[in-house]
């Protein structure tokens, strides 16, 4: 924002009377931006922090450089592979040694710590990935830690975590730190259920292979031991029930539960102009008033030099005109699913059919929004509430009734069996303490670091690690320096995953679980409450209107297995 533009506003918001809520919002967030960037301070002030923006900015680049050019690479015999898919170690390149070349990167590493039996291979394996651009990236890190919160004291913020949240639906450092200590208490007994089992397992499995059982679980045993647990307990074969979610099957269900829930009525057009011949294009009107709400696109498949990734973009906002009338929403959602061949039809992995339904809720979210401005259009909310309406929206993929609408058999039209639903519905809480630790540990790490002036990045992590997995980091590692969120504009963020999942599991379970997942009644409440708002109120106040009450963690428990009242 330019100085003169700011001075303006700040000089109109001094004037302006009888302003509506959102336009006296809109007026008061631009202040806060302004104010933000420093454009109230002397101008010397402003010098400063451009010049220490233009510093972590350099610093985040090269952070990044360093971890997208690491290549690291590993060199094992077969045997000391033992485990891993035949296919896979068939696919690794040979060293000249003959031994099989294993690289730090996710497709070679996560295979290998999922089934690697030999424990010294991973915990090889677990050291090298864990301390990626340790040297270089450790001390980015933690200087960008120094400059943020320089930042911080020239505007007047007493840490840069207060700084970030304060445009943040938590508000405040002590609001995330009570929300994650308050749940790492609360899955701690989970946890411990599960680290049982792990031993038990490894155990059994040192017996066996003839290792010295050291009675812990090591950070080169976690991912081991969880698709041990996900294999054994909750045996999903994933390639058979990929026959049952042919795309046509799971796109007709999926709009049709969006339809029914929010009262809307999609029709496609007919030869559209879209920008490659895969693509859909669909009006959206409200079923009730015939009334055009927006437009939008589904791009489902690859192709060369296309967005690697699912998301969903806004590409016009819903909103007032100067004229008076409504401009409005279009959006596009872009996805990368397999396309159909001559005799085989595209055929969903289950995760795919969750992303889907997750990225079409932000989709909603667009066009169903009714605020004024812009700046409040669909998704523009708090972003640790951005993710909550679709992540609630996800919970349709664990349900009988609408995955048996999204679902029959591409050859015969037959139903998902009920052993392979209920195996499926059932695999969705394995290994929830820990994973959902681990991510209170990186949270916890995040906001610990942005509390400080300084920090020794690999000591706090460390000490954190041990403190709330109960497995301290292994020596001479730093896995901070590969936390390429923590450089990439989501620092003093990392909570917002939980914190969004929290309160749309409150959502789910507090009003569809109880009066119908397919309930238009219910449907109607949340797109009133949740979606037509955009951000031009709080977020907060939106939960307070859906749920009709402060909203609460109970319902979030109970869907990883605790037992909660809700």
């Amino acid at each position: 924002m330019r100085q003169d533009v700011f001075d303006v506003i700040v000089a109109y918001e001094k004037k302006a009377k009888d302003l509506k809520p959102e336009a006296k919002r809109y007026v008061e967030k631009l202040i806060k931006i302004g104010k933000r960037n420093g454009l109230h301070l002397p101008k010397a002030t402003q010098d400063k922090i451009k010049d220490i923006k233009k510093r972590m900015s350099d610093l985040a680049i090269d952070f990044n450089k360093n971890l997208n050019e690491e290549n690291t690479i590993l060199e094992f015999s077969v045997g000391e592979l033992a485990g891993c898919p035949e296919d896979f170690v068939k696919s690794l390149d040979k060293a000249d040694s003959g031994k099989c070349k294993v690289s730090l990167k996710y497709p070679h590493y996560f295979p290998c710590m999922k089934k690697c039996n030999n424990l010294n291979t991973r915990k090889t394996l677990e050291i090298a990935f864990n301390s990626r651009c340790m040297k270089e990236n450790s001390a980015i890190l933690e200087e960008l830690v120094e400059l943020r919160q320089q930042k911080c004291d020239l505007l007047g913020f007493d840490t840069h975590a207060s700084f970030v949240l304060d445009m943040r639906m938590a508000k405040t450092v002590v609001a995330v730190s009570t929300f994650l200590e308050d749940l790492a208490k609360k899955l701690n007994p989970l946890k411990d259920d599960e680290m049982k089992l792990f031993l038990q397992y490894k155990k059994e499995e040192c017996k066996k292979l003839g290792y010295d059982f050291d009675n812990k679980i090591n950070m080169w045993d976690m991912r081991y031991y969880t698709t041990m647990v996900e294999e054994r307990k909750y045996s999903v074969d994933q390639s058979k029930l990929q026959e049952y979610f042919p795309m046509e099957v799971v796109t007709t269900g999926l709009l049709g539960i969006y339809q029914e829930l929010l009262g809307l009525k999609f029709e496609e057009i007919s030869k559209p102009h879209v920008w490659n011949d895969d693509v859909q294009l669909f009006n959206v009107k409200d079923i009730k008033s015939n009334k055009l709400i927006g437009y939008f696109y589904l791009d489902l498949f690859p192709r060369e030099g296309k967005f690697g990734h699912a998301a969903c973009f806004g590409l016009q906002p819903g909103c007032l005109l100067s004229d008076g009338s409504r401009q409005v929403a279009v959006a596009a959602m872009v996805a990368n699913f397999t396309k159909p061949t001559a005799d085989k039809p595209s055929l969903l992995m289950h995760d795919e059919v969750e992303t889907f339904f997750h990225e079409f809720g932000h989709v909603m979210h667009q066009l169903c929004a009714t605020s004024d401005f812009a700046m409040f259009a669909g998704t523009s909310v708090e972003r640790d509430f951005v993710e909550a309406p679709s992540q609630m929206l996800e919970n349709w993929c664990w349900e009988e009734e609408p995955l048996r609408r999204m679902s029959k058999h591409y050859k015969d039209g037959s139903p998902i069996p009920n052993d392979m639903l209920e195996k499926l519905i059932k695999s969705r809480k394995a290994n929830a303490g820990v994973f959902n630790l681990r991510q209170i540990l990186l949270g916890t790490f995040d906001q610990t670091i942005h509390t400080s002036k300084k920090a020794d990045t690999a000591k706090v992590f460390s000490e954190i690690s041990q403190k709330i997995l109960g497995i301290a980091a292994t020596p001479n590692t730093n896995m901070s320096a590969s936390f390429g969120h923590l450089a990439d504009g989501y620092d003093a963020q990392y909570y917002g995953y939980l914190w969004s999942e929290v309160f749309s599991m409150d959502m789910f379970y507090s009003r569809f679980k109880k009066e119908g997942i397919m309930s238009s009644k219910v449907g109607k409440a949340y797109r009133d409450y949740i979606l037509a708002p955009g951000g031009s109120i709080d977020a907060s106040e939106m939960l307070k209107n859906f749920l009709g009450r402060e909203p609460n963690n109970e319902a979030f428990l109970k869907s990883k297995g605790l037992q909660a009242k809700v």
